[in-house]
């Protein structure tokens, strides 16, 4: 099977891969993550997948323009993690399946189902529902179950491991327990 894997980061393709290669099937890589803000941390992962790729001997088609407008039009008012992942996911897949297409691939997938920090079943069902609609099988797997495994990997590699899905929304939820613990000391500070 000649299968396209969407690769959200270096870190996350690691268990995947080794996985998809025990069972004997050799995947494409394919980055397309517009969500990722700022720019230094898209750039940071970008040359952390090209370390994997390089030391895993792992080919990657890269769509590696900065599109974060593109991206802010998909994700509109959509603020809360309910609304906005599942479109995410599914401007990210959906490019992923164009590919596939657009390739002569016979099935696409994606590392985004390696995190336990995604809504799992939200990608699943987008992936089969653009796996009908392109006419392209949607392989899935949860690869949850190899989550430390791919930790200890990426450790062993010595790879930057990103603390965030790297969306704006998603690094400001990350500090808003820290943000609004400042605010109740400022708002109490006594200062003239």
């Amino acid at each position: 099977m000649k299968l396209l894997l969407h690769i959200c980061c270096g870190p996350c393709s690691l268990y995947p891969l080794t996985r998809l290669r025990k069972d004997g099937l050799e995947p494409v890589g394919y980055f397309f993550n517009p969500n990722i803000h700022p720019y230094m941390e898209f750039e940071r992962r970008v040359n952390v997948l090209m370390e994997v790729s390089r030391r895993l001997d792992f080919s990657i088609r890269w769509q590696a323009d900065y599109g974060l407008d593109e991206w802010m039009d998909v994700i509109g008012t959509a603020r809360l993690p309910v609304d906005r992942c599942p479109r995410c996911y599914r401007m990210r897949l959906e490019a992923t399946a164009r590919e596939a297409v657009a390739g002569g691939f016979d099935a696409f997938s994606s590392t985004l189902l390696y995190s336990r920090y995604q809504q799992h079943d939200k990608i699943h069902g987008v992936g089969e529902e653009l796996a009908a609609r392109f006419k392209v099988n949607f392989f899935y797997e949860d690869f949850r179950k190899g989550w430390v495994e791919g930790i200890e990997m990426a450790k062993a590699l010595g790879i930057y491991r990103q603390p965030y899905c790297g969306c704006m929304f998603s690094e400001r939820e990350r500090y808003l327990k820290r943000a609004n613990r400042l605010g109740d000391l400022l708002r109490s500070a006594d200062c003239p």
